[in-house]
């Protein structure tokens, strides 16, 4: 006889066995409408999960924030079941949902096509309008292997034979299709809705392998209503129009190409924009008493093994052997003991091994240790996306080696700085999750429950909303993420604070304390940008490549309307390029017209125009960047406010 609690403390007894769904009829006609999954004691689960025992129960509608993945999770099932009844033969293998959608990867012998889409989206359409009952069925291992490899479907039997042993195998059936599923799910497909939209395809390796099968992934969308798809789609236009790769191309600041996968070629323009940022940030950290260093790229594997990275970072590390010529011709031999060496994929080992030089104070503590370090990553090819996603990268990182009782200040510190960092750059809306520890980690449970506590009371203290993230630590301790949000509504995450009481141990780094005695330091690992490249790329597309002043390559482009103004365009570039600002001078024989609009594609944002009239006067014609008009200015006065407009936000405070 389950005794159910309710959110509000209410208490509802049965005399047998009770479902989410049976619980919300007993509630109310009106929930039991709205209902379209459950929590038991915490745990997400179906509407027609059994409750047997006491427990504390939530229904969930479709209000609650778990409605949109469950959304999603449906919709991918649904994808599926359309492909398989539109092209028969075609093998299902995994489908999640990602980030504002889901995708399925399908085994097809011939090519799916996007003008496949329409067809695959009519009969989503139909299986909703079918109002399908799901229905979960828990198979024993040997049996659900046998019924799979009879369907003819090979993928989701090997999936099985991988599971852990006493892993329970649950089969959706959504009618008479069915997929291997964790769950949970909704009770019909009426409830998904028809808020989708198939968007690409790409090619994909089964579990992400190479040397595995290709697949075909279909991506795919799925909202609560039709007006928040719209919005999206609206937004995934803008954001084509703003995307980084383009506006990089098109404003000349990077490119890429095959044969350095995954690292950016800077040109001038570009870089000029990296130094601008990373001198700001430089600013920044100096005036938060920082202390910059610099680490070398290559590092003996054994301060990986020591650190723990090697067991769970190796494959994604690019690693070399400790070589040497032969002198007798022969090739290379291996020198010394044969050790590896490793392009650093992180900081922190290094960081370290420099606090270690020397004989530390507790009065020493905090030291803040920062470095614009270049790390290198083996990403797969699949997953590399211009700045966003790239195998060599520069980040903003910094660890702050202190004691337990300087941990809470040390985090709201930080998180000032952060937030000033943040609305500078135009980022003033922030959402900041605590990430709990993950299944895969250094450290006992003892260790965690000390870490997580102390990091929580940290975030507490510094007055900021916060949501938890489960199982999404770091691999040493718990982290707090910080999240902005963009132009077009867009969420980026970029900085961490990430507490370790882990890996101080593990690569032997102490302090003596005021006892006498060696203690071992707190190391809190820090970003703010997270990485040049990535936070450049958000900037560009934030901003759809109409810079900042202080962040624009060329500030100001002097133009002539003839060539008797070039002396005069001459004059004014070299006394704006006195005044600090990044100016260029157009004195081509061309139509003013056609320089506003080539300079307006370069993103320039100051346009001063120059012709006989403004000569004669000193005056300059301005045109801002995205504006029709233009206003007159004279030169005097064209400096000082370009000057004073273009002071990065720190030095313009």
């Amino acid at each position: 006889m389950p005794n159910i609690t309710l959110p509000d403390g209410s208490v509802r007894s049965f005399d047998q066995t009770v479902t989410g769904a049976v619980l919300a009829e007993d509630i109310s006609k009106s929930l039991a409408k709205k209902a379209i999954a459950v929590k038991i004691d915490g745990r997400l689960s179906d509407l027609f999960e059994p409750i047997e025992h006491d427990a504390k129960v939530e229904i969930i509608t479709r209000e609650g924030e778990e409605a949109l993945d469950l959304v999603r999770h449906d919709a991918a099932h649904l994808l599926a079941q359309a492909v398989q009844a539109l092209f028969p033969g075609t093998q299902v293998t995994i489908g999640p949902v990602i980030e504002d959608g889901f995708y399925y990867d399908f085994a097809r012998d011939e090519p799916f096509s996007t003008e496949d889409f329409a067809a695959i989206e009519k009969k989503m359409a139909e299986l909703v309008e079918a109002d399908l009952p799901t229905q979960k069925m828990v198979m024993p291992r040997d049996e659900a292997i046998a019924h799979f490899e009879q369907m003819g479907e090979t993928y989701k039997a090997e999936l099985i034979r991988d599971l852990p042993e006493g892993e329970e195998i649950k089969i959706y059936y959504h009618g008479d299709w069915h997929d291997l599923c964790r769950g949970p799910h909704l009770s019909s497909t009426k409830q998904i809705g028809k808020a989708f939209k198939l968007l690409k395809l790409a090619g994909a390796y089964w579990r992400g392998d190479h040397r595995n099968a290709q697949l075909q992934r279909i991506y795919g969308t799925a909202w609560l209503s039709e007006k928040d798809l719209k919005a999206y789609l609206t937004r995934l236009e803008e954001a084509e129009k703003r995307d980084h790769r383009k506006l990089g191309k098109q404003m000349d600041l990077f490119h890429l190409q095959e044969e350095a996968q995954g690292s950016v070629f800077w040109h001038p323009k570009g870089y000029v924009m990296w130094l601008a940022l990373e001198n700001y940030i430089r600013r920044r950290l100096d005036g938060a008493d920082y202390r910059e260093v610099k680490t070398p790229q290559l590092l003996d594997s054994k301060f990986w093994e020591q650190s723990g990275h090697w067991d769970k970072f190796r494959e994604n590390m690019f690693v070399v052997p400790d070589e040497v010529p032969n002198l007798n011709d022969d090739g290379p031999v291996l020198k010394g003991d044969g050790r590896l060496m490793a392009i650093k994929p992180m900081n922190c080992p290094a960081h370290v091994q420099i606090f270690k030089q020397g004989i530390k104070s507790y009065r020493d503590l905090p030291i803040r240790m920062a470095e614009f370090g270049c790390c290198h990553r083996n990403e797969p090819h699949g997953a590399l996306h211009g700045l966003m996603r790239v195998r060599q990268f520069t980040q903003d990182d910094a660890h702050i080696f202190c004691r337990e009782d300087q941990i809470t200040e040390e985090s709201v510190a930080f998180c000032e700085l952060l937030e000033v960092i943040y609305k500078d750059l135009g980022f003033p809306e922030l959402v900041v999750k605590l990430a709990t520890r993950p299944p895969v980690r250094a450290g006992d449970d003892e260790v965690w429950d000390k870490a997580e506590e102390a990091l929580e009371n940290a975030l507490k203290a510094t007055g900021l909303d916060y949501g938890i993230l489960p199982d999404e630590g770091a691999f040493y301790g718990p982290k707090l993420e910080f999240h902005l949000k963009d132009a077009i509504g867009r969420t980026w995450q970029c900085g961490t604070l990430q507490l370790d009481f882990v890996l101080p141990e593990r690569l032997d780094a102490s302090f003596i304390g005021e006892d006498g005695n060696r203690h071992r330091p707190v190391m809190l690992h820090r970003a703010i940008l997270g990485s040049m490249e990535r936070f450049l790329g958000i900037l560009i597309e934030n901003h759809a490549g109409r810079m900042p002043l202080w962040l624009a390559p060329t500030q100001v482009v002097v133009a002539t309307i003839t060539t008797d103004a070039n002396p005069y365009a001459e004059k004014v570039a070299e006394r704006l390029r006195a005044a600090g600002l990044r100016v260029e001078t157009d004195l081509r024989n061309e139509k003013i017209n056609y320089k506003v609009r080539e300079h307006s594609n370069l993103k320039v944002p100051i346009l001063a125009v120059v012709g006989a009239r403004e000569a004669e006067e000193n005056k300059l014609s301005i045109r801002r960047l995205g504006s029709k008009q233009s206003t007159q200015m004279t030169l005097d006065e064209a400096v000082a406010a370009f000057k004073s407009e273009s002071l990065p936000p720190d030095l313009a405070d």
